[in-house]
């Protein structure tokens, strides 16, 4: 699927930005990889120049450059991800590098007057080696030996990171065996300048060919300026294949003796006086000079080429951050990828994550031909909406629970105070049940003295009688019943006349069995009749309570 919006054009999953370098050959753009569920990254793509895409040689030489880089793995190589055919034309998926050629670094510093430090330039020229290395070293599925020759060195494909790490990009016009593309009578490919002799008389060409370039730009990264100049192609050439160069310290005599020999050796006419392979030129250049850090190679990118990388920086970062996609991922012809409009940047708008929640709403109904759709934005702080069937998207935070319904509150409150109530009668009813079964044989052992003494003095008419009545037994079944006590009555001042001791309660004077209790509860038995005579005022009937006689009153 191809299509244009706005300044993007898609290619299948990716999407076509801006340009940010242009070669003899093709042009390099921003690009996004967009893939199902939000999957996004920054890539750059490789574009044949229009005229060029419609030269068969061009574009067999395109491919190959894509099939033999996917051979190279190696950190200090640009890597290769995907090629598209799209529209007539080819595209090479590559990985994004922020960062800045050695080209226009080396430009930087000669228009500021800043010469590069040593250990600057052996750490790129160390990296760059390495790399080289690697693609010489390269083989096949079957783990033949590729025979990889760059044939194109140069500053312009040495490219130099914001993060420390120099690498080799732009195998398009490389030679390995097996190639499809070849090369045409009397056709040099490459830049003149950094061309070896050999590549120009049209040699057998190896490793030793990419030595010599690499050498050429180690001289001019000492020197301060190009190895050749020459007015037109053809003084170039005839500088080249006379050979001859003066030693770097020549014109920077800040160049060290051992650093001019092996440069010196690196630009040797015979190919095997030169080193025999480019990873024994970087241990002996990392031996002599020495190679600084990451960390320092990239502060000394980030003080040449600093107005450079932030416009591109802000470049990529409103690519990443405007760009929003929808993907299909139910369509019977594969994966689609459709534009949205740029959606709300919550982290540029300085408003507060509660601002947020209350801004973000969920998506309207997804209609019924947008059923298997995804929807997402790019940018990370922008919320991931999956549009589901029927029915609405999720917002930022979950929507609160429906509140129950009032009546089922009030149903609720009401049976708990009904438990609460019932067991709290229950606790007081025991509660008084148990101290009165406690105080009943108590009362009735002391109740003796009072009646007594209370006998001496009270009227006639008001005849006392201290009862206590006996506790029902408990039915399994029934709640417990709240005993009734009749509590005597307050023992009367004592009289003057001594009052007889009353027996204990054990021994009555006339005890009667007492009779069972009926099937309704334990009754209290009758009392028995007084005795004659007023010798004892009082009588103890068969339960041991004391009575006063009546004919003594």
């Amino acid at each position: 699927m191809t299509g244009t919006t706005g300044n993007e054009r898609m290619l299948g999953r990716y999407a076509l930005f801006d340009e940010i370098a242009s070669g003899g050959m093709a042009t390099v753009h921003l690009g996004r990889m967009l893939g199902p569920v939000g999957f996004s990254k920054t890539v750059a793509i490789k574009r044949l120049h229009p005229h060029l895409a419609r030269d068969p040689e061009f574009v067999s030489m395109f491919l190959d450059e894509a099939r033999l880089a996917a051979r190279i793995q190696h950190p200090n190589v640009v890597g290769t991800l995907d090629v598209v055919a799209a529209d007539g034309e080819v595209f090479l998926v590559l990985d994004y590098v922020q960062g800045e050629s050695f080209s226009h670094l080396l430009k930087a510093t000669r228009i500021k007057g800043v010469p590069i430090a040593p250990r600057v330039l052996g750490s790129i020229l160390v990296n760059t080696l390495h790399g080289l290395h690697a693609a010489h070293e390269a083989t096949d599925e079957h783990g033949r030996p590729l025979g990889i020759v760059h044939r194109d060195v140069s500053p312009q494909n040495i490219l130099v990171g914001t993060d420390g790490v120099a690498r080799v990009l732009d195998f398009g016009v490389a030679k390995a065996a097996g190639r499809l593309q070849s090369t045409r009578d009397g056709q040099l490919k490459g830049k003149l300048a950094y061309m070896a002799p050999e590549q120009i008389r049209g040699d057998e060409l190896d490793r030793r060919t990419d030595i010599y370039a690499a050498a050429a730009v180690l001289w001019e990264g000492c020197a301060g300026r190009r190895l050749i100049h020459g007015l037109n192609e053809g003084q170039v050439l005839a500088a080249v294949l006379a050979g001859g160069f003066p030693p770097p310290s020549s014109l920077n005599p800040a160049t060290p003796p051992e650093v001019d020999a092996l440069v010196m050796r690196g630009l040797a006419m015979d190919p095997g006086a030169r080193w025999s392979t480019a990873r024994e030129l970087a241990i002996t250049l990392e031996r002599t000079v020495g190679v600084a850090s990451p960390y320092e190679v990239a502060e000394w990118v980030q003080s040449v080429a600093a107005e450079t990388l932030a416009i591109r920086a802000a470049r990529v970062r409103e690519m990443e951050s405007t760009s929003a996609v929808r993907v299909s991922l139910h369509d019977e012809f594969g994966p689609q990828v459709i534009h949205d409009p740029p959606r709300f940047d919550a982290s540029r708008s300085g408003v507060t994550q509660s601002t947020v929640s209350q801004l973000v709403r969920p998506l309207p109904p997804a209609p019924a031909s947008a059923e298997g759709s995804v929807s997402f934005a790019v940018h990370p702080s922008l919320v991931a909406q999956q549009a589901q069937p029927g029915g609405y998207a999720p917002a930022l935070h979950p929507a609160p629970a429906p509140a129950a319904p009032a009546s089922s509150k009030l149903k609720v409150a009401l049976a708990s105070v009904a438990v609460s109530a019932v067991f709290g009668l229950s606790v007081i009813m025991l509660v008084v049940w148990f101290r009165a079964r406690s105080r009943a044989p108590e009362t009735d052992v002391e109740a003796a003295p009072a009646v007594s003494a209370a006998s001496a003095t009270a009227p006639p008419a008001a005849p006392a009688t201290a009862t206590t009545t006996a506790l029902p037994a408990p039915e399994p079944s029934a709640a417990p019943q709240v005993p009734v006590v009749d509590l005597p009555p307050e023992p009367a001042p004592k009289a003057d006349k001594p009052v007889a001791a009353a027996p204990k309660p054990d021994k009555p004077e006339s005890a009667k069995p007492e009779p069972k209790p009926s099937a309704a509860g334990s009754q209290r038995p009758a009392a028995a009749k007084p005795p004659k005579g007023c010798d004892t005022p009082f009588y103890v009937d068969s339960s041991g309570i004391k009575h006063i006689k009546p004919e003594c009153m």
